[in-house]
């Protein structure tokens, strides 16, 4: 063992004895860390050993090249071994620190040199023997490595981890360098490695060619080789996705056990609806429709998403399944993660349900707390028939008379327990959840393995292409001059203010000085309007109102107007640095406009600075279509942060990339479903091991497999 140094320690207990499965120990009380590194582990995600023993490396590098003193080349990296022949150092003036060490070996001379590192001095001595890697500079017939790792060795003893071998580079933070990384991690491995506990039975490791747990531990972090290094990387990437696979379809089967006490049988309203319409539904929307009636229809509750691109129609499909429920005598829920979306809904759903005799209630937290207080009497009473709302619809005081059917809109912004919380004001209600961004199926059937998947894979007609362009920030006057010209011909327009940090405070602060300044600039003389999340609910529906009325040309906002915006007028979206926002809420963004019979325009304006920024700027001026998009994002951001999975109550991959590692997906999905079918609840003796991982990973531990 060494300690951050490289010299040698002597070996180390754990200063806490560890928990029933010792690799949930807190990594706060492995010998090294202490509260500060443990708050810095804590930003990477680390506050477990195995999560520690899980961080994977970006990439090794290769540190096995060893060249002799007197071949090394200017500007390469190598490693040498050397002996230290002399120390010192000196202040060429105040600031700065150097330290020098002179190095031998049997084929001559150079130095190591490091810069403002003084404690270099004391860990190194005269006739100390260390492996050194670092880049090579010759300088005035001297031959330099700046800054270089350095290694002590003792002739036949011990291993290096720093040098001489293929070493880790891992994602760090401030206060966490490469070497203090690398040495906790070697703590944790000598500590822990032989005490994990191994949950692959033997039959599947071994038809499936894959490594021991304990080895695969010490070869993802200290390979012997690449090909090492990746074997261990395929074996841990499975296991995580066989839990997750075993929770998923564990979570399926416990629904499908459930049999609902409601029967819904055939009725009229929604045949009245559809033939109302003044349009006809899309294939895809008549496909999806016959498939959540028949689930309704069913003897187990419905599990199902409704999965399409914005403008597919997605809210005309939840509101034929609410009328199903209503003809049937229950409630209907539909929950919305903003109050402007569920206004939105509630304008939209209103004049289509409303004729047919079917009560609709909105309940959101900004209401004054009489109207709230009579709304929710209304729906505990069972008058409201489809009640629309945010978070309010979980308040504990939120009582349903007969919940038949939950449906959630833009699913991955609510947890999974505030689902949960919503489902549990009836005794097994149909869900329903929906999201506008597009997943590739392969990764949808993982991500909602315990649902069933409907795509809405076509647009309603008259839906028209919005024309994106990019323009950099010079470009600014032209763009609101344009904007001008739309108005003048009888357009709106939206303008989004920038991003500037994630409180609601801020943007509210930065959308009001954009407006206060495009009305006395660029877009002085029009009627320009203000939206923000931090505005009363009754300006919001004030502003709302005279949008949509055309009393305002120009609305600047915030990302409030991401979901649930609809207004045919608007022609014309802006988005001010547009490289601050993900690919798939610039999309929805766009969405927003190309809603009525006029062409048009999503411009962003953006100067970025990095190769990501441009590469979302220039997939929105590629294409519209949502997958393209969705999987650009995928490849720029990853599954985790698009989609939310922490939301999902899904267990965290640290070792698995579900872009990268579909083909395993699909493996281990096999797999769990072999397992399953075998051995429910996992009882038997070569699956407890994987019964208790599920039972900690997921979000409902052990009640999915009890």
């Amino acid at each position: 063992m060494q300690d951050l140094s490289g010299r040698a320690t002597p070996s180390v207990t754990p200063r806490r004895r560890p928990a029933e499965d010792p690799l949930t120990s807190p990594v706060q009380y492995l010998k090294g860390v202490g509260p500060a590194r443990a708050a810095a582990l804590a930003r990477l995600g680390i506050t477990t050993v195995e999560d520690l023993l899980t961080h994977v490396p970006r990439r090794h590098e290769d540190r096995r090249q060893f060249t002799p003193l007197r071949d090394l080349i200017h500007g390469s990296e190598t490693t040498v071994d050397a002996t230290v022949a002399a120390v010192s150092e000196f202040r060429p003036r105040r600031g700065l620190s150097v330290v020098k060490a002179a190095l031998i070996d049997d084929t001559g001379i150079a130095y190591a040199v490091w810069f403002n590192q003084p404690y270099m001095k004391q860990q190194l001595r005269r006739g100390q023997r260390a492996l050194f890697f670092g880049r090579i500079e010759r300088r005035g017939g001297e031959v330099r490595l700046q800054s270089p790792e350095f290694e002590p060795v003792e002739d036949g003893e011990e291993e290096t981890w720093h040098t001489g071998r293929l070493v880790p580079i891992y994602p760090a933070t401030e206060g966490l360098t490469q070497r203090v990384l690398r040495t906790l991690v070697r703590t944790a491995l000598g500590l822990y490695a032989d005490q994990a506990p191994e949950i692959l039975p033997a039959d599947l490791r071994h038809t499936r060619g894959l490594m021991p747990v304990r080895e695969a531990l010490w070869a993802l972090h200290f390979p012997e080789t690449e090909e090492g290094q990746q074997a261990a990387r395929r074996r841990l990437a499975f296991e995580e996705l066989l839990i997750l696979e075993l929770g998923l379809l564990l979570r399926r089967r416990a629904t499908a056990q459930i049999t609902k006490p409601i029967a819904y049988g055939a009725g009229e309203l929604l045949e009245r609806f559809t033939a109302g319409l003044p349009y006809a539904l899309t294939a895809a929307q008549v496909r999806a429709i016959d498939a959540i009636t028949a689930d309704m229809r069913g003897p187990h509750p419905m599990s199902r998403l409704l999965q399409g691109d914005v403008g597919a129609g997605k809210t005309l499909v939840a509101v034929a399944a609410l009328l199903v429920c209503v003809q049937g005598g229950y409630q209907g829920a539909l929950m919305a993660p903003t109050e402007i979306l569920a206004e939105q809904h509630a304008l939209t759903v209103r004049p289509l349900v409303e004729p047919l005799g079917v009560c609709v209630a909105l309940l959101v937290g900004g209401r004054r707390a009489a109207e709230r207080s009579q709304i929710r009497e209304a729906v505990r009473r069972g008058e409201a028939d489809i009640v629309i709302g945010t978070h309010a619809l979980i308040e504990e005081e939120v009582g349903f008379e007969r919940l038949g059917l939950v449906v959630v809109d833009e699913q991955h912004k609510f947890g999974v327990m505030q689902r949960a919380r919503l489902r549990g004001k009836g005794f097994a209600p149909d869900v329903l959840v929906m999201t506008a961004t597009p997943i590739p199926r392969t990764l949808a059937l993982t991500l909602y393995g315990d649902l069933d998947i409907t795509v809405l894979d076509e647009l309603p007609p008259g839906r028209r292409p919005v024309a994106t362009y990019w323009r950099d920030a010079g470009a600014r006057p032209k763009v609101y001059e344009f904007v001008r010209q739309q108005v003048a011909a009888g357009r709106q327009a939206y303008v989004v203010c920038p991003l500037i940090d994630d409180s609601e405070k801020s943007q509210a602060r930065a959308a009001a000085q954009l407006a206060a300044d495009l009305q006395r600039g660029f877009l002085a003389g029009l009627r320009v309007g203000l939206l923000h999340g931090r505005m009363p609910a009754e300006e919001k529906d004030r502003v709302m109102a005279g949008l949509r009325r055309g009393d305002l040309h120009v609305l600047v906002a915030t990302t409030v107007i991401e979901v649930g915006i609809d207004v045919p007028n608007a022609s014309v979206m802006v988005i001010e640095d547009a490289d601050r926002f993900g690919l798939a809420q610039l999309h929805q963004l766009r969405g927003r406009v190309g809603r009525g019979a006029h062409k048009s325009y999503c411009i962003l304006i953006a100067s970025p600075t990095t190769e990501e920024g441009r590469r979302r700027l220039a997939a929105m001026v590629t294409t519209g279509d949502g997958f393209e998009i969705a999987q650009e994002d995928l490849r720029l951001r990853g599954p985790g942060e698009i989609l939310g999975t922490r939301q999902h109550g899904l267990p965290d991959l640290r070792v698995a990339d579900l872009l990268v590692d579909l083909p395993l997906l699909e493996d281990a999905r096999d797999a769990a479903a072999a397992i399953i079918a075998r051995d429910a609840a996992l009882r038997d003796a070569a699956h407890l091991g994987l019964r208790r991982a599920v039972g900690r990973r997921f979000a409902q531990g052990l009640a999915l497999v009890s």
